[in-house]
């Protein structure tokens, strides 16, 4: 045993330099591990910080105490790789809770850490980090208990706090540093403060969050400073990240990025020099995307699938079923192998590493390790990887729940091979493992009938695809999810027409492919007549999401919104990729769908919360659209651009159980109106709301009084806001608070305003704009110079300029223009192709840095009513020379638009 520690000790001292350094700077931590004493090396790292001159060099001195304590019990084999990763957090814990302590008590002596959460995601979240890793967190804070002075802000406070935390951690001392600290993982990092207030995370989380977050989440926990109200805003979210239907569109998420990362990967494919252990093919990454992407699918509906830790998800996976035991075991030691070589590579000379060396330097990686030589490592390592990324390409490849394929039927591997399938035997047999029971839609004698009739047909539709392996993805998603299709399959072999209807959604629109995938019961609105017909008003969306008994219950409430808004949408989706309707008229009506469901969800949300907080008297909630929502131009892309206000005055206060003030009512009226909308429920989410437009955007309150909004419209706001605001339109509001509003607004806009100022800021903001936001591909009609937001910027520059064409419908004010000589004669037809692009291209042509496929280029041009998809191209050219040339007599500018 002792000889083990001297080992260890020994190659040390000769192939780590870092560590050679960090024992002879401990001498009595390097006597207690030369004696072998593991337990008491690590209580010795505890206290190393004791009589230090500062916070600072404390925790630097524990985190080096630590950082030579594991690394030799690790090599002496005496601490396995999974108490080393829960070591390693633990410290990050303590650390970064110190570090928090500290700034709020340096400003306010004597306060606790209520009101400042640290929550910790990725590796630092599962109990993982690795041994010279950086750590992740996110820091929130609750504006009404965060400790501060008088004077302070919450919002500045926070951010003081949040600053000194990154310098107290990162700073690299005489002493070193404690851990890197990356806080990129916070709600749109590009523009958002260190710290975000528990309420604005929360309406981003409900709205606005992107599916990368999802997975991040899975391993997020509070870890620092007000655990308790972190736990709690864990719990509030817990819809957006477990999702109760079955999710098997997380794995063309993970996929994506899986291609993005193996595309963005430099490295050699095969484990050698410069091979990366983490991001390289089979690597660690990829285990723990195995993992992650069963736990996004199956754990909404699994609650024992919610671990935190790769190798505890990998076993519970194997004890539900989902995945094989032989493979849970497998990925889980390789996972364990790789992470250890990982710890070995970063303990040489305590760099975050993942990189295997060259020459010499894998030699000492190796002899560190325990091995002879390098090519003893590689060879270690080539058979770990080799394992893990075959399994892993069976998750992205074979199918949705990555069921072994069964051996091939050979009558049908030929008729695949004639059709010019791909892999014909491998993918016959994956076919015929749809018949083994696997899918509860074809578990019945009548339901092999039916669909063994459709079969050919359906053979032919994939055959001639554009992507076949996607499209049969998606209909294994309708196979999973559907519960009994017998119906389905003999329609679809009786009516060809609706055949086509359903190879077209499954083929040509990713986006309705995937919502049918998780709700196979839209495939009603393929059968019911009137699919093809355009919805009607407001009020009849309205009365339909209100029908029945749904109204007498608040979550059966918003469940109603969401199924006739998914069946709405759906529908109007179809009509799209058919060429039923201008996709204009599809905008249009995807507005009135969404103006429905917010008046449907304000009335529900707004009834619900009156029976605690009661209501306040003389004063009511007033809902704004802004962009597209505004306009009534919606596509199935698009988020809700909302801003929230009320009458009356703030200090009033509800005549409820539990009275509220009016301020802090109306902030949470509108976060319930928010999460009816963009929270997920047994029948998903709907839409993502966007209040940023709101005074003093993500920094201001939610809500606030219609005198306020008219002091800061008239005093405070940016010209950017007055733009924004040329497309309002009072979607939820009694008659006299749309006519109030409507004068606000109204008088903002047509202020006097200096055409030179005012051209100069329009020209800037455009200008950086583009600089950040460029055009993603030849599609992107909407960012691409001479395209809809350079039209939108002219448009909206005349409004503010002449006060007149104050239209929140775009194309109105563009007639207005055109009559009163401001705009040529041809705008409307530019604006009017351009934005049937835009509408039908976020579904047929959803990936905008690359060109279409043939068949959904055809459908794209055929919904702009070009007869061909070069014809298309040609018409948006002629268009965006219609907007420089407008650009030129409006600015008095060139507009470079590189045709």
């Amino acid at each position: 045993m002792i000889g083990d520690w001297q080992k260890a000790l020994a190659r040390a001292q000769a192939e780590a330099p870092f560590l050679a350094r960090a024992l002879g700077r401990q001498p009595v931590l390097a006597e207690l591990l030369t004696a072998g004493e593991a337990e008491a090396a690590l209580a010795w790292a505890r206290q190393a910080g004791n009589g230090a001159p500062s916070l600072g060099a404390a925790l630097r001195r524990e985190r080096l105490g630590f950082a030579t304590a594991l690394a030799i019990g690790d090599l002496a084999g005496m601490f396995p790789v999974e108490r080393v990763m829960q070591e390693l957090s633990a410290l990050a814990d303590r650390s970064l809770d110190a570090a928090i302590a500290h700034a709020i008590q340096r400003r306010v002596e004597g306060a606790n850490n209520e009101g400042m959460i640290g929550l910790a995601l990725g590796k630092h979240g599962a109990h993982e980090l690795n041994y010279s890793s950086d750590i992740d967190p996110i820091l929130l804070f609750d504006p009404e208990t965060l400790p501060r002075r008088e004077r302070d802000e919450p919002g500045e406070a926070a951010q003081r706090y949040a600053r000194e935390v990154v310098q107290m951690l990162s700073e690299n001392t005489d002493e070193g540093y404690v851990f890197r600290v990356d806080l990129r993982l916070r709600p749109a990092s590009e523009v958002s403060p260190l710290a975000i207030s528990t309420n604005a995370a929360l309406t981003h989380y409900e709205s606005s969050a992107l599916a990368w977050e999802r997975a991040a989440f899975i391993r997020a926990r509070a870890c620092s400073g007000d655990i308790g109200a972190g736990a709690q805003f864990l719990g509030a979210i817990k819809p957006f990240v477990w999702r109760s239907s079955l999710d098997f569109g997380a794995i063309d998420e993970i996929r994506r990025l899986t291609e993005r990362i193996r595309s963005n990967y430099k490295g050699p494919n095969e484990v050698g020099p410069g091979f990366n252990l983490k991001h390289g093919r089979g690597g660690i990454r990829e285990v723990e995307f195995f993992a992650q992407t069963h736990q996004l699918i199956h754990g909404g509906r699994d609650p024992s699938l919610r671990l935190r830790g790769t190798r505890a998800a990998l076993d519970a996976l194997a004890a539900a079923g989902r995945i094989a035991k032989d493979d849970a075991d497998l990925l889980g030691q390789s996972y364990d192998r790789l992470r250890v070589v990982e710890h070995r590579l970063q303990m040489i000379n305590d760099r975050q590493t993942h990189e295997l060396p060259a020459g010499d330097a894998l030699d000492a990686v190796a002899r560190l390790d325990g091995l002879p030589d390098g090519a003893t490592l590689i060879a270690d390592l080539r058979q770990v990887t080799d394992q893990v990324a075959r399994a892993y390409d069976r998750l992205l490849h074979v199918g949705s729940d990555s069921a072994p394929v069964k051996p091939a039927d050979a009558p049908l591997a030929e008729r695949l091979k004639d059709l010019g399938m791909a892999k014909p035997e491998h993918l016959a047999g994956r076919i015929m493992g749809w018949r083994d029971g696997r899918f509860q839609s074809l578990r019945s004698s009548a339901a092999l009938d039916a669909f063994d009739a459709m079969l050919p047909d359906l053979l032919e539709a994939f055959a001639n695809a554009d992507d076949p392996e996607r499209a049969i993805l998606r209909w294994e998603s309708v196979l999973s999810n559907a519960s009994s299709a017998i119906n389905l399959f003999r329609l679809l072999e009786a009516r060809p027409g609706l055949f086509d209807q359903l190879m077209a959604l499954l083929t040509l629109a990713p986006t309705l492919a995937e919502e049918l995938g998780r709700r196979p019961e839209l495939l009603d609105t393929l059968i019911d007549a009137s699919a093809l017909d355009l919805p009607g008003d407001v009020e009849a969306i309205a009365a339909r999401m209100e029908a029945g008994d749904a109204s007498r219950d608040y979550e059966r409430q918003l469940d109603r919104i969401r199924i006739v808004t998914g069946e709405l949408r759906f529908a109007l989706g179809l009509q799209l990729v058919q060429g039923v309707h201008d996709p204009l008229d599809i905008s249009a009506a995807l507005s009135r769908t969404a103006e429905a469901g917010l008046q449907v969800a304000h009335r529900a949300a707004g009834a619900e919360f009156a029976q605690k907080h009661g209501r306040i008297h003389a004063s009511e909630l007033v809902i704004l659209g802004l962009g597209r929502l505004g306009g009534g131009a919606l596509t199935h892309a698009s988020d809700l651009d909302i801003i929230y206000l009320f009458t009356g005055q703030s200090g009033s206060e509800s005549d409820g159980e539990r009275p509220l003030g009016g301020t802090h009512y109306y902030n949470r009226l509108s976060q319930r109106v928010s999460a009816a909308l963009s929270v997920p429920t047994a029948h998903g989410a709907l839409y993502e709301i966007d209040t940023r437009l709101r005074p003093q955007g993500a920094q201001g309150p939610l809500a606030v009084t219609l005198d306020a909004f008219a002091k800061y419209q008239c005093e405070a706001a940016w010209t950017w806001e007055h733009m924004a605001l040329t497309r309002a339109r009072v979607l939820v509001g009694s008659d006299s608070a749309r006519t109030q509003l409507d004068t606000i607004i109204a008088d903002a806009l047509t202020q006097t305003r200096d055409p030179a100022n005012l051209r100069e800021a329009v020209l800037k903001m455009r200008s950086e704009m583009a600089q950040h936001k460029p055009a993603k591909g030849p599609l992107d009609v909407k960012l691409m110079r001479g395209g809809l937001v350079d039209l939108e910027f002219a448009v909206h520059f005349l409004q503010l300029r002449e006060g007149i064409a104050l239209h929140p419908d775009l194309s109105k004010a563009v007639e207005e223009l055109v009559s009163a000589g401001h705009l040529p004669s041809e705008t409307r037809k530019a604006h009017d192709l351009m934005t049937r692009a835009l509408v039908a291209g976020r579904l047929l042509a959803p990936d905008l840095s690359e060109e279409p496929p043939k068949s959904a280029a055809s459908a794209l041009a055929n919904a702009c009513q070009c007869e061909t998809y070069p014809a298309l191209l040609r018409s948006l050219s002629e268009a965006r020379q219609c907007v420089a040339a407008i650009w030129m007599q409006t600015f008095d500018s060139n507009l470079e638009i590189n045709l």
